[in-house]
């Protein structure tokens, strides 16, 4: 099969057409009050990173929220790192290429804010205290200089209609213990060993004791 792709950016804008004026002069280089009380509010973001050859990567984070983002100032925000799978990718990443892409979602909005910045990992700091969940802090914080933040727009969600319950369908595909144990065939689980992993006690393993 033949395809057409692609081959410049002028092409995309033959296809698409200029921005509008809002969408163009969107982006900042510094948080407003109002992106501040965003992420006061989000619990939730995704994190894209490369390694230096390009190698992508996109890690969610959550936390409560007010839990999961400190904002340093007006150009400065770090981010908690808790207790998971330490595969690490996208720190790894960092320590090759330390620019980092990040969108913050607040359920129920369409619209997202995105920063854009370069990132370091912090390992202690006197802000770590303000990031506490349950008696814990974070192991590590995501410290971001920020270059660029802007709202995106809520045509996605809209689209995909993502915070509509009556479009959520679960069983339409397997259960997690199912996928691991299809995916990784190796484990040395068995299915029903891995219900018991992924059920009520995983939920324990969020903010263990350090």
């Amino acid at each position: 099969m033949e395809w057409t792709t692609v081959r410049d950016a002028a092409e995309l804008t033959e296809m698409f057409g200029e921005p509008s004026f809002r969408a163009a002069n969107k982006d900042r280089r510094t948080l407003h009050p109002l992106d501040v009380q965003w992420l006061a509010a989000s619990p939730f973001c995704l994190i894209g990173t490369s390694d230096a050859s390009g190698r992508c990567d996109v890690s969610p984070k959550g936390d409560p929220p007010g839990s999961l983002v400190h904002v340093l100032d007006d150009a400065t925000i770090a981010l908690a790192e808790r207790p998971g799978n330490r595969r690490m990718d996208g720190y790894r990443n960092i320590v090759e290429n330390p620019f980092v892409g990040l969108n913050f979602f607040v359920p129920g909005r369409g619209d997202t804010l995105r920063v854009n910045g370069r990132a370091s990992l912090v390992t202690d700091a006197p802000f770590f205290d303000e990031l506490q969940v349950k008696g814990h802090r974070p192991i590590m914080c995501l410290v971001v200089d920020i270059e660029q933040v802007f709202r995106h727009c809520a045509k996605a969600f809209m689209r995909s209609k993502l915070w509509q319950p009556e479009t959520w369908d679960a069983d339409a595909i397997p259960d997690v213990a199912t996928l691991t144990k299809a995916l990784i065939p190796q484990a040395p689980e068995t299915v029903e060993e891995l219900r018991e992993y992924y059920g009520p006690s995983y939920a324990e393993q969020l903010y263990p004791k350090q």
